[in-house]
């Protein structure tokens, strides 16, 4: 856990966060173009990867349970979910379980050249995932274990609004013009459509069993949730809120989890868990569109901008696979910490 007599004000405004003085740049370390940022749960850290030469570069403590991971727009910091809820997964006995430990609670803000922690935001129990609007000024947040979606101001350091929704919140996506954020409910099998602006309920839309994470296609037309329990895919229409369609993947082995859509638009890459493999759907038929062996059990994925690139996170095998998209080959697999969860990708 960041000790709390670490961090810095609150009156701190997070635009300025990554700023370093004119007198203090000779001094900065030299760091890679392009890196990959990974969050490892179980070892409480994040590893950070050259992507020019697939090495980790710096492994960096955090505290405790680190998942969620985003970058601010103008790239100067990084933000990252920490949780001090006991690990538990599906079906667990909760009442068996040892007490959460609140105070390690938050989003940690770090620089993202130093990689110093400059704060630690109090965004309430449990995040998760969470997103960033388009004008960098608040932060939707998958509450987990309260059962809300919570929206932070960042200009005012403190959460201005929650969203009730259902158990088990996670998955928690922008559209693609800003407007709407999905909110997955792993518990209930649904999407929360709330206004971005009004923090108003748009839909309530049942998908599935144990939804994880949303993607958006590029236009902002349609929007794909994983369906872990089901070994599937919900396609959403994402400007009525309403369900299309189910992509079959597979049998329940399969276990979707993350999900990402190329910078085109023209392919969706599922990361399924056990099954060991990233899945393709074309979005243009919505069907099947081959699959790509990587570590095990991946979950957290990402792409490179120009969407050449594409990284996993294998938890039980504490690496991330490296995947060429265009010969759809796995081409490099790096050691990171134990159980890494999130990827994120931050190119000058």
């Amino acid at each position: 856990m960041i000790p709390r007599i670490l961090l810095l004000t609150t009156a701190v405004w997070l635009g300025s966060c990554g700023s370093i003085p004119e007198s203090k740049k000779a001094d900065q370390p030299l760091v890679p173009k392009a890196r990959v940022y990974v969050t490892n749960e179980a070892s409480g850290d994040l590893s950070v990867i050259d992507a020019a030469t697939n090495q980790v570069t710096a492994t960096i403590p955090l505290g405790k349970r680190p998942r969620g991971i985003q970058i601010s727009h103008d790239k100067k910091s990084l933000m990252i979910a920490l949780s001090g809820s006991p690990f538990a997964g599906p079906g667990v006995d909760k009442s068996k379980l040892p007490p959460p430990d609140r105070a390690a609670d938050g989003v940690a803000v770090l620089d993202a050249i130093t990689h110093k922690l400059i704060r630690m935001l109090d965004v309430g129990p449990d995040p998760e995932q969470f997103a960033l609007n388009a004008a960098g000024t608040r932060l939707f947040i998958a509450n987990e274990d309260a059962a809300i979606a919570s929206v932070f101001d960042l200009a005012t350091v403190s959460v201005i609004h929650t969203v009730k929704v259902g158990e088990e919140p996670e998955g928690v996506t922008l559209s693609p013009d800003g407007k709407t954020v999905y909110v997955t409910s792993e518990d209930e099998g649904t999407v929360y459509a709330i206004d971005a602006e009004s923090y108003k309920i748009l839909a309530k839309i049942p998908v599935g069993h144990r939804p994880r994470s949303v993607a958006f296609l590029p236009d902002g037309s349609k929007a794909y949730v994983t369906l872990e329990s089901d070994g599937a895919v919900a396609v959403l229409d994402a400007r009525a809120h309403k369900k299309l369609r189910i992509v079959q993947l597979g049998d329940e082995k399969v276990r979707p989890m993350g999900a990402v859509v190329a910078p085109d638009g023209k392919t969706v890459y599922i990361s399924c868990g056990s099954y060991g493999h990233v899945m393709l759907i074309d979005p243009a038929k919505d069907v099947p569109a081959g699959a790509i062996a990587v570590g095990k059990r991946p979950w957290g994925i990402a792409l490179s901008r120009d969407g050449k690139t594409m990284y996993t996170a294998n938890g039980p095998s504490g690496d991330v696979s490296v995947v060429d998209t265009a010969s759809k080959k796995e081409i490099a697999k790096i050691k990171v910490g134990d159980r890494p969860w999130g990827v994120a990708v931050l190119e000058e």
